[in-house]
Order: structure tokens, then sequence, then C-alpha cells
């Protein structure tokens, strides 16, 4: 016989039992809010690839194809065969897709080319824009290959043809990375010799930094180095003020000019000292 205390013990722990959840009841699929996070992040994620895939098959569409290349500006050394050979070669992809980058570094690569940009226009238009270099002297070569100085004194690799040839250019001689400053020299070596109606041809700057110059009469001009007593300037301008009594005084022609002397100056005519 069992007691009431017993079986009132017994039915108090079998509700106990009961109402306790099991560990299952913990799981992924007893908990809403759970799945409705799990839920939302799945359709955002096959939202995007959707909208990620139907952008690719756009893009590809021959409907986005680039059809032309229009130049912006005059290039004069740049030829048309040359920027048609660069668009089929270089130009890959569509509107969306092109590398504007590697198209732009193709065009500057070309000679002559300074400066490219390259932009799109809706709906299947490059523009391209050629900035040229404006050769201004010649440099020496490097391998072989003929090399020019251009207006910023950048030097670059290209040679003129033989319309170009027709306007001479001055040569600048010097030390890899000078080219800047034979320039800068070089116009105020000609803004100083205008007075006298001389222009130089040829600008040589040694490893020590003298100074030489070859003038339109064939005359070579020593200046020398440049010194704080002596400056170049100085000496350009008492050859200025001397030329032409000189040429007027010697009875063959000016040869060689050594203007390296503190008060005075050499000079050799006729090949002979």
């Amino acid at each position: 016989m069992v007691s009431l205390t017993k079986l009132a013990k017994a039915n108090k722990g079998a509700r106990n039992s009961r109402a306790t959840p099991s560990a299952d009841s913990d799981g992924f699929w007893q908990r809403p809010a759970l799945m409705n996070l799990v839920a939302d992040g799945l359709f955002a994620t096959g939202g995007f690839l959707l909208i990620w895939a139907a952008a690719i098959y756009l893009q590809q569409l021959p409907a986005f194809s680039l059809r032309y290349v229009v130049v912006v500006s005059a290039t004069p050394q740049v030829s048309r065969q040359q920027i048609e050979y660069v668009a089929k070669t270089a130009i890959t992809g569509n509107f969306f897709t092109v590398d504007l980058a590697a198209t732009r570094a193709a065009y500057q690569a070309l000679p002559w080319v300074r400066k490219a940009e390259v932009r799109r226009i809706w709906p299947d238009v490059l523009e391209l824009t050629i900035e040229q270099h404006q050769a201004v002297a010649h440099w020496t070569p490097h391998e072989d290959e003929p090399r020019l100085v251009n207006s910023y004194g950048e030097v670059f690799v290209a040679s003129l043809d033989a319309a170009d040839e027709s306007i001479p250019l001055p040569i600048f001689d010097g030390p890899e990375g000078s080219a800047p400053r034979l320039l800068q020299r070089f116009v105020e070596f000609k803004n100083g010799l205008a007075t006298i109606a001389r222009v130089p041809t040829a600008v040589w700057l040694s490893p020590r930094d003298a100074w030489r110059l070859t003038l339109d009469d064939g005359v070579r001009l020593e200046l020398g180095r440049d010194q704080v007593k002596h400056p170049v300037a100085d000496r350009l301008a008492r050859f200025v003020a001397s030329y032409p009594v000189a040429r007027l005084r010697l009875q063959a022609p000016l040869q060689i000019v050594d203007m390296r002397y503190p008060n005075g100056f050499a000079l050799r005519a006729g090949g002979k000292a």
C-alpha cells in the first residue's frame, strides 16, 4: 500500500519532469528570431548575387561595345595609323569594363606623346586627348636611339622628320639629368647674344659644370664654370661687348674665344693661336 504522501511526491515529480523542456527544445528550429535572421541574410545574399549576375550579363551585351575613339586634339607628330593600332591592340572590354589606365599608358608609350587622357562618352565612345612633346633641342643619343628635349626640359626618344629638320634645333650635351639646366641656360645665352645678332647652336655642359657654346657663325665660346666673383653671365656680357671690335680687328674668321680669364680673354682665328 502506497501512502498518500509518497503518491503526492511522485505526482509532483512527474509534473516537474513534464514541465522541464528537453535539450532539443533549445535547437535552431525552436528559435524563430534566429530563423528569421538567417532567412533575411540568405535572401539578401541571393538578391546581391542576382543583381551582380545581371550586371555582368548586361555589360557583355553587344549593345555596350565601344565603337569609336574620338581624338579631340591636334596630333601632327602622331599619325592616324598609330592611334588606330593602339585602339585595336590595347583597348579591351566594352563601355563599362574598358581599362582606362591601361589605355592611357598605351597611348603615352607612343613617340612624341607626352601625356594622354582618356574618358568615356555614352554610349560607345572613348574620347582621347593627346599632349605632344614640343621639341626645342637635340639630346645625345642613347644606344643609337635619337633623343630630343621638350619645352619642359624633359628628354624623350624620337627623331625629327624631313619637314621638321627645315627649322634646325640646337644641340644640348651634358650629364644625364641636366637637360632642364641646359634649357634654362640656353634661353639666357640666347637673350644675351641677341644684341650682336648671334644665336647659340650648341650648348655643352661638362661633368665639372663648365659651359661651352657654339654660335651660328661657327665661333666656339668657352665660358667655364660659374663662380661667385666671375659668373658665367658676366663673361658672356664681356664677350658681347668685345665681339664686334674683335671681328673687325682680326684678318681671319674668329674660331675660338676663351672667356675663362678673370680680366680678359683669348682669341683664336683661322685655326692658328
